[in-house]
This record gives structure tokens, C-alpha cells and sequence, in this order.
């Protein structure tokens, strides 16, 4: 008997794959001795990303969230490089992890099911058939409506796919429910995920800052305090959109810096952990995990360097939205809401009486105040156009046009993202060139998707807010923390869409994982909240 077990050629170290394996990796040298030193590094780089991706879709999500805002400065400026190469890898980090679930889904179909049926997602889907339904007879259907429609999609994917991840270690609701489940892979993936996110708003932060003063040069157009400075723009190309998506993510920041904070301050106070004011709840996965100590270290020096660099872009849209996304963080730290009116209100009168004494500088000051004698309600096209008011009467001319859409169908608009196509046939006459959308969220939607359209999207964020600030109320830790600064990212848009789009440079990608986030801290808090009082 020969007790040698013979291996098969076709087993993963048999010799026909030993052999593929071996001529993979001499093919893959010489094509390298082809390129450039910079070029190689790249395609190993990306090569390490995509194979990394297959082990673990949340590499390939985390390199999409880097590279995704390159979007407008690889056009620009490198256009031998793929543009949209942040969306591939979200393809190919969706595609990974639809395969471990269909390869895990035997036994689990009503468990995945019942996983899916969130607020969240309904109040999505509801505002995705407005959507839909706004394209029947689009202007622009082919150019602008589907891809705007796909972008959406891609949104709505990346929620499912970031929530149904991270909560993807528990076996059971019956394992979670007797704490067998392991906390530390969700944790791990949580804690990665958001060192990530932050990570991207840091990189871009620190490229504005040296756009804004230490680069020495600039676009001519962006010169700013007296032209000694520019403003900063990261990979965006514009000030605004770069100012929202560094808005969204410090926002996120704040939140995780303050209350985390606030915890550390009330445990060192009291000498023990259980006098802090939040109370263990048992038999929870991730909303008894606390920040850990890096994470909190590293939102404080993230949100320094991005506050700074929301400062240098000049973006009034910008600094209105981190003002309000700090009030709503302020008014949801504390748990009583006697502390929270007190804070609010000290914050206001604090920040009034700064600019009433003359306390901010003056160049801070007109750039926050100086578009309020120019807004108007009534018609502008005989209004005089000089180079003080042109940048506000052409965003006003723009949200003329909306309204004008409006009438034109107001039930379902001109169509999704079709704002631009229609734009030509509703342009006052001073104001022929489309900017690409109305400069308002809001008035977009109502040209583009009519009332039916704004209704569903507004229900979408009332749907977040509530859950999220049901959040910040029951749990406490880590996911308190990520609330609160999800809460304030939700601010930031809602506040700086009055003046902007900020769905553009794949900021959508930013936002889709923020939802998914925000639906796995709801579901955690639930199953918590359902375990305490079952």
C-alpha cells in the first residue's frame, strides 16, 4: 500500500498551477520592465488593491473612497489615467463581497431579508421610484438622466453593501442575543472604515492648505486677502464642492472628538467608568465598544488640519454648514436637555457677539454677510450686473430658471439630472450658459423631479435624521460618537445644499458609505434596546 498521497496537477499546489502561477509572475516582470519606475508603482499598487479587495471588499471601498475625489483633477490635469478609476474598484469591492454572500446565504434567506427591511431603506426606495418616474418623459434622458439615475444607484448599493458588511460576523440573531458573537471583526471593520473616511478628508485637507499659502501660485481667479493667498481647492477643482465634502467629513470628526471627550472627562472625574451618565446596556455587539485611543487621536489632528482648510476655501456654503453641523452636535452631546438649550444658546450668543464687537476679522466677516444685499426674491432680469453681484445674480438666475421648470411640469419636473439639458428653453436672457445644475438642491430637485420628487427626498432625510438622533439618545461608546458626528454630516448637507450641489466628484460615493454606516448603527441600537428591555 503505498501510503505517499499522490497530489493533484490541479490542486492550489499542484504542479499545472504551480506552473500558471510561475509564468503569471515572469510575464508579469517583463511587462513591468516596460514601464516608468512611477508607472510600475502604480500598477503594483493597484494590483495589491484588487487582490487585497477579493480577501476583503472593504480594501477595495476604503482605496474608492482615496481615489474617487481624484475625479476632477485626473481630468484636468492627468487624463492618461483613468478618471473613473474609484468607481471601478467599488465595482469590483461589490463584486467581492455579493460572492461570500451567495457563497454563505444557504439557511440565512429570511435572516437576509429581514436584515434589509430598515426605515432607511424604504424612505430610499421611495425617493428612488420619484426618481424613476421623473425620467418618463426626460429632457436629456440618454446624457444626463441615466447616468445621474446610475449615480443614485450607486448610492443605494454602497448603503446596502456597507451595512450588510459590517454587521456581517454575526451568525445569528440567537448568537447575538446570548453574546456569543465575536465584537472585534465588526468593530475592527467599523474602526478601519472610519479611519479611512477620515483619512481621505485629511489628505485633501492638507493639499488645500498648500494650495492656499505654502504653493506660492495659483489660478488668478481664486486669489483671495488681497491676492497674497488662493483658495483652496484639494482634487475638486472647485472651492465649493471641495469645501462640502471636507464639511461632511469633519463633521464626522467633531462628533467622535467631542463626546468622546465628554466620556473620557466624566469616567476620569468619577474615578470609575459606570458613573458616567450613559449606562451599560448588556448583551451588545458594538454600542458597548468604546473609541479606541487612535481613532480618537487621530479625529482631533483630522479635524485641525480640515478646519483649516475649510477656512482657506473661501466657501460660504461651506463655513454656514460646519457652523450648523456644530450647533446640532453641540444641541445632541448632552443627554439632558436642559445642558443642551445652554450650550446652543451660549454658542450663538458667543458667536454674535464676536462679529457684533468687531472681533472677527473683517475679511471673515464681508465674506459671510456681503451676498445679503444682493439676494433677491422678485425678478433680476433688469437688475444692473457688475463684478460685485455677478456671482449672486448668476446663482439667482439659475434658481429663476428652476422655478420656471417648475411651472413647466410641476408634478415630475424636466427629469432627473436633466436640469442642464432643459436649461437653454428656461434661461433668462443675460444668463445663457448652464453652471450644470441650479446651485440649490432643493429648487434642482423641484426642476428636475417636481413635487413628488422633493417630497420623497426630503422623507428620505427625515428618515435619517430621526434615526440618527434616535441613536445619539440610546447608545453610547463608539457608536454614539460615530452618530453624533453623523448627525452633524447630515446637518452640513441639508444647510450647505441651500447654496450648492454637493452630489458631484463622487462626493455621492462619501455619502452612500455615511448611510451605511448609519443604518448598521441603527440596527446594532435596536437589537441592544431590544435585548435590555426582552
Amino acid at each position: 500500500m503505498n501510503l505517499l498521497r499522490t497530489r493533484h496537477p490541479l490542486a492550489w499546489n499542484g504542479s499545472i498551477v504551480r506552473m500558471l502561477g510561475l509564468t503569471v509572475a515572469v510575464l508579469l516582470g517583463l511587462f513591468l520592465t516596460q514601464l516608468s519606475l512611477a508607472e510600475a508603482a502604480a500598477f503594483v499598487g493597484l494590483l495589491t488593491i484588487s487582490v487585497g479587495t477579493l480577501i476583503e471588499p472593504f480594501i477595495g471601498l476604503g482605496a474608492a473612497l482615496f481615489l474617487g475625489p481624484l475625479k476632477a483633477y485626473l481630468t484636468a490635469e492627468a487624463p492618461q489615467i483613468p478618471a473613473q478609476i474609484g468607481h471601478a474598484l467599488v465595482v469590483l469591492a461589490l463584486t467581492s463581497w455579493l460572492i461570500r454572500k451567495l457563497s454563505q446565504r444557504q439557511g440565512r434567506g429570511r435572516e437576509n431579508i429581514d436584515s434589509l427591511r430598515s426605515p432607511l431603506l424604504l424612505a430610499f426606495l421611495g425617493f428612488f421610484g420619484a426618481v424613476l418616474l421623473s425620467l418618463w418623459d426626460a429632457v436629456g434622458l440618454v446624457t444626463y438622466g441615466i447616468p445621474e439615475s446610475i449615480k443614485w444607484a450607486e448610492i443605494l448599493l454602497l448603503f446596502v453593501f456597507v451595512k450588510e458588511h459590517l454587521t456581517a460576523s454575526d451568525a445569528s440573531s440567537a448568537a447575538y442575543a446570548s453574546s456569543h458573537a465575536d465584537p472585534g471583526q465588526a468593530t475592527g471593520r467599523l474602526q478601519w472604515l472610519v479611519f479611512m473616511l477620515l483619512g481621505g478628508g485629511l489628505f485633501q485637507a492638507l493639499v488645500g492648505v498648500w494650495q492656499f499659502g505654502l504653493r506660492g501660485e495659483g489660478p488668478e481667479h481664486f486669489r483671495i486677502l488681497g491676492g497674497e493667498f488662493f483658495r483652496a481647492y484639494g482634487t475638486f477643482e472647485q472651492p465649493n464642492p471641495y469645501a462640502g465634502y471636507l464639511g461632511l467629513t469633519a463633521a464626522l470628526a467633531l462628533g467622535i472628538a467631542l463626546d468622546t471627550t465628554r466620556t473620557l472627562w466624566a469616567s476620569w472625574h468619577a474615578r470609575r467608568s459606570a458613573s458616567t451618565d450613559d449606562p451599560r446596556q448588556p448583551g451588545s455587539r458594538l454600542t458597548d465598544q468604546p473609541t479606541s485611543l487612535p481613532l480618537y487621536l487621530f479625529s482631533g489632528g483630522a479635524l485641525g488640519v480640515m478646519l483649516v482648510a475649510l477656512l482657506a476655501s473661501w466657501s460660504r456654503g461651506g463655513w454656514m454648514g460646519f457652523g450648523a453641523a456644530t450647533l446640532a452636535i453641540t444641541a445632541a452631546l448632552p443627554r439632558k436637555p436642559v445642558w443642551s438649550i445652554l450650550l446652543v444658546a451660549l454658542l450663538i450668543i458667543g458667536g454674535l457677539g464676536l462679529y457684533a464687537s468687531g472681533q472677527l476679522p473683517a475679511s471673515f466677516a464681508a465674506r459671510l454677510t456681503s451676498f445679503v444685499q444682493d439676494i433677491r426674491l422678485e425678478d433680476i432680469r433688469g437688475v444692473p450686473i457688475n463684478d460685485a453681484n455677478y456671482a449672486v445674480l448668476e446663482r439667482l438666475a439659475h434658481w429663476q430658471a428652476a422655478v420656471s421648470m417648475l411651472r413647466h411640469n410641476l408634478w415630475t419636473g424636466v427629469g432627473f439630472g436633466c436640469y442642464e439639458a432643459a436649461y437653454p428653453g428656461f434661461a433668462l436672457i443675460n444668463w445663457p450658459i448652464a453652471l450644470g445644475h441650479a446651485h440649490n438642491i432643493y429648487l434642482n430637485l423641484l426642476a428636475e423631479t417636481g413635487v413628488i420628487g422633493l417630497a420623497t427626498y426630503l422623507g428620505l432625510w427625515g428618515v435619517v435624521f430621526w434615526q440618527t438622533l434616535r441613536v445619539t439618545r440610546r447608545a453610547r461608546g463608539l457608536v454614539r460618537s460615530l452618530a453624533l458626528g453623523l448627525l452633524g454630516a447630515w446637518t452640513h448637507l441639508t444647510v450647505h445644499h441651500l447654496l450648492d450641489n454637493l452630489f458631484v466628484n463622487n462626493v455621492h460615493l462619501h455619502i452612500g458609505v455615511l448611510l451605511g454606516v448609519a443604518a448598521c448603527l441603527i440596527q446594532e441600537t435596536d437589537r441592544t434596546t431590544a435585548i435590555h428591555h426582552g
